[in-house]
């Protein structure tokens, strides 16, 4: 199924329950909802459903497609809304590389991070420091992601796991993560918390380094053979199988009738609902905080990337912050406001494990993006190329195109990256825990009938599923008396 499979041209006259945005939180709570026999309507603005699992095609190369938000989804097969769900009985083929990442670094060889944790560790300056962090993790993956990607309320059933989790984010998200030994070691961990978008120690970077850096030891980081568009069609092709309906090209200016769960950025809801959104509500969603925002730069290249380090030929997904100092470095100018000299970049080469990404005339994505000041209008590709050089000379030669799209313009193409914050505000400690506003139960709101479900909720950013899965719980036991979850098995 493409990206024009399940969509209808124009609203369904009486749902139950309508999802305002189809991003993967959306659809996993349209789908749930569904599935316990109800009627859904999802209603999307853009044109192609979606939301940050798109693929769509270079504007000038048709044989070359790009992934509009997210590239490499670690979270595929391990997030326990996505592996109940079990997209490759679905269809949706998930290559895991050999190679889950790498942190190149200057004047040195760069840090791999491999699916096998025995390779990794023999590979580095210190590898026993490095299975100190990770080991113990690895061994209980399953409670690890389940406390991390938790509804952050209920008690752990792993208690092992938890305070193995807890002095680590203490350790590795204070000054005490200088107890994680060798330069390259250090520089790899902290390429994977970058992903949180943060300052530098914090524990909030710590719990996502920590639950992608085991992720790459035991399921890997999966990449969706012809591109992220994979995970949403199928999310929706269910939907659609259980009766749901997809609006697309339906920008919603009003509130829908009947019970809603809007995937956009709180904020939205001002707008939605104007007037009508109590006071203190609306207070606290004009005071809601965006972060730091990111600038796209996606590349069409012509053959491989040159490497100085031939071992980075085969690895996926690249960091490419430098050490430990310049990135924290980064991130902290960044927070303050400043474009970084030297900025935070992650680059995804889906091609690696995908050869289907290749057009016929050996053309190919490069998907990269840099950390930026929130609301930045600065084209980064310049940037990028000359990082992309630092390590591999000559890189320029074998760029045929560039795609920029510079923080200030990502909510064109997504309206809930306010900025650029592809975490939609949720990557704080406070929004972690507590929602975009202090709540028992995070995905309610003081409207009635509307609920949230996107990454602003928690557990927060990434192709997961789970804070719509949090919130379609929500919604079926509190509107429609409904206890039971239903099964979520092809």
């Amino acid at each position: 199924m493409g990206l024009n499979g399940p969509v209808a041209s124009g609203r369904t006259a009486s749902v139950d329950v309508t999802v305002v945005g189809s991003g993967p939180n959306g659809l996993a709570a349209a789908v749930v909802c569904a599935r316990a026999g109800l009627s859904v309507q999802v209603l999307e603005a853009q044109p192609t459903f979606g939301g940050g699992a798109r693929t769509l095609p270079d504007p000038e190369f048709d044989g070359v497609r790009h992934d509009i938000c997210s590239a490499v989804h670690p979270l595929a097969l391990a997030s326990p809304f996505l592996a109940e769900f079990d997209l490759p009985a679905r269809g949706v083929r998930l290559e895991v590389p050999e190679a889950s990442y790498a942190n190149p670094l200057p004047g040195a060889r760069a840090a791999i991070g491999y699916h096998d944790l025995d390779r990794t560790a023999a590979e580095l300056d210190d590898g026993g420091s490095w299975r100190r962090l990770l080991g113990p993790l690895v061994k209980r993956d399953a409670a690890v992601v389940d406390l991390l990607l938790g509804d952050k309320r209920s008690i752990p059933t792993d208690v092992l796991a938890a305070v193995q989790v807890g002095l680590r984010v203490l350790e590795q998200g204070t000054p005490a993560w200088r107890a994680l030994s060798g330069d390259d070691a250090r520089a790899l961990f902290t390429g994977v918390a970058a992903h949180a978008i943060s300052t530098m120690p914090s524990l909030v970077s710590a719990g996502a380094g920590l639950m992608l850096a085991t992720l790459a030891h035991t399921v890997g980081w999966p990449i969706p053979v012809g591109g992220s568009q994979a995970i949403a069609d199928a999310l929706a092709a269910d939907l659609v199988a259980h009766g749901g309906v997809i609006v697309t090209g339906q920008q919603v200016t009003r509130p829908p009738a009947g019970v809603v769960l809007y995937d956009t950025a709180p904020t939205a809801l001002l707008d939605i609902y104007g007037d009508a959104t109590p006071t203190l509500y609306a207070k606290a969603l004009r005071r809601y905080k965006f972060g730091a925002g990111v600038a796209k730069v996606d590349f069409v290249l012509n053959g491989e990337i040159p490497w100085a380090d031939e071992r980075l030929a085969n690895v996926p997904t690249l960091h490419m912050g430098g050490t430990r100092e310049q990135m924290a470095e980064a991130e902290r100018e960044v927070a303050a406001g400043r474009h970084a000299e030297w900025p935070m970049v992650l680059a995804a080469l889906p091609h690696l494990a995908d050869p289907g990404r290749v057009d016929a005339a050996g053309r190919r994505p490069l998907w990269t993006y840099a950390h930026v000041p929130s609301g930045s209008t600065v084209d980064q590709t310049d940037r990028v190329i000359r990082i992309f050089e630092r390590f591999a000379p000559g890189f320029r030669d074998v760029v045929v195109a560039a795609r920029s799209v510079p923080a200030a313009r990502l909510s064109e193409h997504n309206a809930n990256l306010v900025g650029g914050d592809i975490g939609v505000g949720g990557t704080t400690l406070v929004h972690a825990l507590a929602g975009p506003t202090p709540r028992i139960n995070p995905w309610s709101t003081p409207i009635p009938h509307a609920y949230l479900c996107s990454s602003a909720t928690p557990p927060g950013s990434g192709v997961h599923g789970m804070a719509g899965y949090f919130a379609a719980r929500t919604v079926l036991r509190r509107e429609f008396g409904i206890s039971e979850m239903p099964s979520l098995a092809p």
